[in-house]
């Protein structure tokens, strides 16, 4: 695979789950596919507990699938479904995630972007082809004008206690197409933790943030006109 050349970014201080704690260590509780497969809807973390949340990023849905979570810079996003379908965004820490991938990122490295990229496909082979990419899993933001994107948000009916696949999982849930937005995304990039938290087809798990913060959702596909990219270091 083609290789791009960053100058000033080799070697690239990837950070991973491990003993050894760095500032930019990517962490996770619970997996995707014990929600989705077992039916383990319960929350596994209060994001209250996260003990330092300074330049805290990370994103996964709410417990019993009821909403979706995004923590951009230490501010925690809450998004659900209104009874006529609309959303609601809020901010607080007072949630709990089945599923939750994380990282402290004070240091972010940005990178020059090929005009290519203008897409989750063409953003996903982009990061592909980073140094070590495929090593350990890394946190990514973007700042953009979107032309167009899909995002959803996961709304279980109350009544569904347990579910057993994906399709099961997603009952309820509503899409939002917003265009010419500007927006704040955070992603997190692994080639080894598939139905962990990124889906079993994907390296990558995006959320995004209105710059309004009036809509947040998890990014099921997405059109760029300009966008600026940062990698955790």
């Amino acid at each position: 695979m083609k290789k791009f050349i960053l100058f000033g970014l080799l070697p690239l201080l990837f950070s991973c789950s491990s003993e050894k704690s760095t500032v930019s260590e990517v962490k996770w509780s619970g997996a995707m596919k014990n929600v989705m497969k077992k039916g383990e809807l319960f929350g596994t973390i209060h994001l209250d507990t996260i003990a330092n949340k300074k330049h805290l990023y990370g994103l996964g849905p709410i417990e019993y699938l009821s909403g979706e979570i995004t923590v951009f810079d230490g501010k925690s996003y809450v998004s659900r479904v209104n009874a006529d379908s609309t959303m609601v965004v809020s901010q607080t820490f007072d949630v709990k995630a089945p599923f939750f991938v994380y990282a402290n990122v004070e240091n972010w490295a940005s990178l020059e972007v090929p005009k290519s990229v203008v897409d989750l496909i063409s953003l996903e082979t982009f990061l592909a082809s980073l140094p070590n990419s495929d090593e350990k899993p890394f946190a990514f933001k973007i700042e953009a004008e979107v032309e167009e994107t899909d995002i959803h948000v996961v709304n279980l009916p109350k009544h569904i206690k347990t579910v057993s696949s994906h399709d099961e999982a997603h009952q309820g849930q509503v899409n939002y197409i917003l265009k010419d937005r500007k927006a704040n995304l955070i992603g997190f990039y692994s080639a080894h933790h598939h139905a962990v938290f990124t889906h079993h087809d994907t390296n990558l798990h995006v959320h995004l943030v209105a710059q309004d913060e009036k809509d947040m959702g998890h990014v099921e596909s997405v059109t760029f006109k300009n966008l600026k990219l940062w990698i955790s270091k």
